[in-house]
């Protein structure tokens, strides 16, 4: 796959759809890759120029040394659409994703034309419990990486998800085994240290919310809390757990496609 190079490092990416089409970005989950949105991809690239990365430190983009920030990932989404000539975007961001798609629409809302932040929160989890992850995979390595990857089925999927399609399961979980434990550490603490709960109100580009109902991570009263605090922002909740576009592959590609055509 192509990559872009930025000051420190560089990013992999790829391209799908008509090159005259409008753009839409997609990115990734903490310990996923570009790979995640596989099945997203014929019906979105039917009506954009869908623009995947790698997150830094996932997947073949560089693991730079790290604490990151979600400023920086921004800044990263930034400099990768400005490489490549484009102006204004669609961004569709779950989990990490998310929060990079909040920067971004707080910060840069001039460049995007929709933004759809899905299965996050305007603050994802405690202190604690980031940096207890971080330790564990930053002593544990490699194997840590594969521990974690039965242990993000629960939090991923749902039980019945997780019985009834183990070969979906095992395609998205055996992405956070084979994640970089430095470039997994540094996101992170990136994750751990953003808090957009009150500058939510700044965003003034049309947002949709995605939720799950059994979301375990971020729950849907992470995105009511969004909901109340974005101007004429839409939600909408599926029953499924933290990876909705792939839990409920089809009625999330064409709920937020409804809402980008918009």
């Amino acid at each position: 796959m192509p990559t872009v190079k930025l000051a420190d490092g560089e990013l992999n990416y790829r391209l799908d759809g008509p090159v005259d089409a409008p753009v839409l970005v997609l990115s990734n989950s903490l310990g996923t890759d570009l790979h995640m949105w596989d099945a997203q991809i014929p019906a979105f690239s039917g009506h954009f120029r869908v623009l995947r990365h790698d997150t830094r430190g996932h997947g073949g983009s560089a693991v730079t040394p790290g604490p990151y920030r979600i400023e920086q990932l921004g800044q990263d989404v930034l400099g990768l659409v400005d490489a490549l000539g484009i102006d204004r975007f669609a961004f569709c961001g779950l989990s990490m994703g998310g929060l990079i798609g909040q920067w971004l629409g707080i910060h840069a809302g001039q460049r995007l034309t929709r933004l759809v932040i899905c299965n996050t929160g305007a603050k994802i989890g405690t202190d604690e419990v980031w940096n207890d992850r971080i330790d564990t995979v930053l002593k544990g390595g490699e194997q840590a990486m594969r521990d974690m990857r039965d242990a993000s089925i629960a939090r991923w999927f749902t039980p019945t998800f997780a019985e009834q399609q183990p070969t979906q399961t095992s395609r998205i979980t055996q992405m956070i085994a084979t994640t970089s434990p430095q470039g997994y550490a540094a996101n992170c603490a990136a994750v751990r240290d953003a808090d957009y709960r009150d500058q939510l109100g700044t965003i003034r580009v049309p947002t949709l919310i995605v939720c799950g109902s059994q979301d375990p991570v971020t729950t849907p009263e992470h995105g009511r809390f969004m909901l109340e605090r974005i101007a004429d922002a839409k939600l909408v909740e599926f029953d499924a757990a933290h990876l909705s576009n792939v839990e409920v592959g089809d009625r999330f590609t064409g709920r937020v496609l409804d809402f980008l055509r918009g």
